[in-house]
């Protein structure tokens, strides 16, 4: 079956305006009801409380205990932390165990072997942690681009 279809054009030269709305236009309220619609707004507002974050969680005391404490540990041949490096790809905190997912700039770095040892010694004298495991990992392998903002204008990069 050939069904032919015509599709209609009309050319215009301009669009009507659409009508621009005033606040003289919106229909009168009291005070009394302004005050109210006010209230009703903040009502809920005021009645949220803040959501507890847990101590191994991101935000967490124990979390930016690790964190600043991955701070406190310099490349030796770059003068940035690991973490702003961008060598620290994740801290997952379960009661008091830490476990620090990292890498190196290459895998045959020269602290390769003492780095790992390190980490795993600094994050495990962190106050509130038992104990702490790190797992050296190489993929995704480390770029430049993982570094923080800080790192990259400490070097120059930005």
């Amino acid at each position: 079956m050939n069904e032919e279809r015509k599709i209609m054009v009309e050319e215009v030269t301009e669009a009507e305006k659409p009508p621009k709305v005033r606040v003289e236009d919106a229909a009168p309220e009291s005070a009394g009801e302004k005050l109210e619609r006010k209230r009703d707004y903040l009502e809920g507002f005021l009645q949220q409380k803040p959501t507890e974050t847990l101590a191994g969680e991101p935000g967490g005391d124990l979390y930016e205990g690790v964190i600043a404490a991955l701070k406190d540990i310099f490349d030796p041949e770059i003068p940035v932390n690991i973490y702003d490096l961008g060598l620290i790809y994740g801290v997952d905190i379960a009661d008091d165990h830490a476990v620090v997912t990292m890498t190196l700039t290459t895998p045959h770095c020269p602290v390769a072997e003492s780095m790992p040892g390190e980490v795993e010694l600094r994050v495990g004298a962190v106050p509130g942690v038992g104990s702490a495991e790190v797992n050296l990992v190489w993929d995704p392998p480390w770029d430049p681009q993982k570094m923080s903002d800080d790192a990259k204008l400490e070097l120059g990069m930005l």
